[in-house]
Parts: structure tokens; C-alpha cells; sequence
């Protein structure tokens, strides 16, 4: 949908009576309204900052804080639908976003590690040590609950994920070496991340390695492969299924989100602050780490701002399949739930100031 400049500010002058609105409702304590007119507010920004290119892409993230805020208020809507439990969907969507990751993909993307071997090695080990042990240090200073922990270790133990390839692009960073690096720390996260959550979190949920080892090939590794094939065969003879991939994407990790949220609502209302900083702390220690681990190393600036994106976006749906095959979405899936929207946000807005500065530079030069 696009909006004009003229209609952005009266939905932004819109925004600011809702907001008023909530305020007063939250400081009355009258709850019942309070949900509706936050979704409003929300909503009402997803909007306005489609108006410009450079908010366009907080978009989606003000439609995600919308649909949380249903899940919070109305969690019975969420939960299950005639008997059947909607977390049951969670890892057929999360299969469907992969086998559209798979389309999207080929097998050149995987050529770039002969072509970048430093940026590759350098970016995996990145990867997989910086967002592990930065999740490891803050569970043990924040002392959540044991499975509120875990699955801050978890998020930290995924992959990359998309995300972080489309912040690369609006960054001007090397979006090639951001999808070798999202591809090949997607197929080690078989290995990897078993091996690291039973190396850290284990103190606080049980780890069952090998049945963590297939939950993330048959979520990931088959669907992608299945996509890989689909591109390699079918790649421009549906159209339609090109086009409506990202939609389905976008739209299932929102349902996903959502049913979380809704799963875990007591949980997330008895830590949500906490857990909210935390993951603001572990998400922006990703990006200044991973870039600043490059720096030291001595690489271009734009893998230096790849890596720092490729390390601190992870994979949150991932994350949360692997919390829901544990049997526990409504707890260890709790911290992908909220890190993926903040991230989000971060990452987009990292990004555009890198696009400036690097625009800047382009002048001067």
C-alpha cells in the first residue's frame, strides 16, 4: 500500500492521540480498552512509515508488535480453534518459510566459500562462539527461570537467518558473503547447535542431542534442500510462487510469534522487561562484537558489516521449532519470540545509518 507524505503525518498525528489514549488507560488501570488501542497505535505507524524508503522496513516489525499485543490481550484466540492446538502449525510453517529460503537459493551461493574463505571462517567462528557465551553471561547475571535461560542460549546457538541477508543488502555490505555465511550456518546448525546448547544450557533444561540433531534437519535441511531442487528445476516457471514466497514468510513467522506469545503470555508478563532488555543486550553485543572482532582482524568495512549483522540476526524461527519439539514453546520459546521483532528493528535501522554513512563516503571520494 502506498502513502503519501500528507497522509503519513495525519496517521502520524493519529498515532499520538492513540498513544495519549494508552497512557491514559494504562494509568487508569482500565485494561479492557488498553490492548485494542495499542494494536491501534501500532497499526496506525505500520502505515505512516511506509510513507518513506528508509522507515518502510519497520513496517512489518509494527504489524508483528500489533498481532503480540492481540496474542497478550485475547490469548484464548490463539491457543487453539476448535479443539485443535494451534502450536501443532508451528513446525509445518516453519518448513514451508524454509522450502521458501530453498527457492530463493542455489548452489552457487555455496561456491562463495572457496571464493571468501577468510570472511567465511571468520564469520561462522563468529557465529558460533559470540552469541552462545553473550547468552550463556547474561542468563547467569539476569538469573532468569531455568527455561526462560535456555532458550536465550538457544537463540544465541541458532543460525542466521534471512534477515540478516536482506540488512546486508540495505546496509551496502557483501551480500554475497552474507548468504554464503547464512547458508553454511544453516548447515551446520545440525551439528552446532545440539553441541552448544548441550554444552551450556543443559544445567537448565534437559538436552536430548540427537532428537535436537533431527528436529532441525527435518525443519530445516530437508525443507531447504527440497527448495534447492525445486529452484534448480522449476526456477521461472512459477511465477506466482516466486512472488508469494516472502509474503508467506513474513505472514507465517507473524502466526508463529503470535501462537508463542499466546502460549507463553504468564511467563512473558512475569518476566517481560527482563527478558526484553536481555535480549536488546544480546542482539546489539552481536553486531558490536562481530564487527568489532573484524576490525581487529583487519577486513574491508563491508565484511566487517556483514559479519556484524550475519552474528547478531539469528534464525528466531528456528529457535522456536526447536523449543516446541522440546515441549516447551511456552517458556524456552519465549526469548526467540521476542528477540526476532526487536531484531528487527536494530538491524533495520543499523543498517540505513551504514547505507548513509557509506553514501557519504561515496561523495567525498
Amino acid at each position: 500500500m502506498r502513502i503519501s507524505p500528507a497522509q503519513a503525518r495525519i496517521l502520524l498525528i493519529l498515532a499520538a492521540l492513540l498513544a495519549l489514549v494508552a497512557i491514559y488507560l494504562g494509568i487508569q488501570e482500565q485494561y479492557t480498552w488498553f490492548g485494542p488501542v495499542l494494536v491501534g497505535l501500532f497499526l496506525t505507524l505500520a502505515l505512516a512509515v511506509r510513507a518513506h524508503e528508509a522507515t518502510r522496513g519497520l513496517s512489518y516489525t509494527l504489524i508483528i508488535f500489533a498481532a503480540v499485543t492481540i496474542s497478550l490481550s485475547y490469548p484464548q484466540l490463539f491457543t487453539s480453534w476448535g479443539g485443535y492446538a494451534l502450536k501443532s502449525l508451528i513446525v509445518p510453517l516453519l518448513q514451508l518459510i524454509m522450502f521458501g529460503m530453498g527457492t530463493a537459493m542455489s548452489l552457487r551461493d555455496f561456491a562463495g566459500v572457496a571464493k571468501m574463505p577468510k570472511g567465511v571462517l571468520v564469520g561462522v567462528v563468529c557465529q558460533f562462539t559470540i552469541m552462545p557465551f553473550v547468552g550463556f553471561g547474561l542468563v547467569s547475571a539476569f538469573g532468569f527461570p531455568p527455561e526462560i535461560a535456555a532458550g536465550i542460549i538457544l537463540v544465541g546457538a541458532s543460525p542466521s537467518g534471512l534477515a540478516s541477508n536482506v540488512m546486508s543488502y540495505l546496509a551496502k555490505a557483501n551480500l554475497a558473503l552474507s548468504v554464503t555465511l547464512t547458508a553454511v550456518a544453516t548447515l551446520l546448525a545440525p551439528l552446532m547447535t545440539p553441541f552448544l546448547m548441550q554444552t551450556l544450557a543443559a544445567q537448565y533444561v534437559p538436552i536430548d542431542f540427537w532428537g535436537m540433531m533431527w528436529s532441525i534437519v527435518k525443519i530445516v535441511i530437508l525443507p531447504i534442500a527440497a527448495g534447492l531442487l525445486f529452484n534448480h528445476f522449476f526456477h521461472g516457471k512459477f511465477p506466482l510462487v516466486d512472488r508469494a514466497m516472502p509474503l508467506v514468510s513474513m505472514g507465517g513467522i507473524a502466526f508463529i510469534i503470535t501462537i508463542i506469545t499466546a502460549a507463553g503470555r504468564d511467563s512473558l508478563l512475569d518476566v517481560g522487561l527482563l527478558l526484553l532488555l536481555a535480549c536488546l543486550i544480546h542482539n546489539l553485543a552481536g553486531y558490536g562484537l562481530g564487527y568489532g572482532a573484524c576490525r581487529l582482524l583487519r577486513m574491508p568495512e563491508r565484511d566487517c558489516r556483514t559479519i556484524a549483522l550475519e552474528v547478531g540476526m539469528q534464525n528466531g524461527g528456528l529457535a522456536s521449532g526447536i523449543a516446541l519439539e522440546m515441549g516447551k514453546v511456552a517458556t524456552v520459546g519465549l526469548a526467540p519470540a521476542v528477540f526476532g521483532p526487536l531484531m528487527n528493528i536494530t538491524g533495520s535501522s543499523l543498517a540505513m545509518w551504514w547505507r548513509g554513512k557509506a553514501a557519504a563516503e561515496d561523495e567525498q571520494a
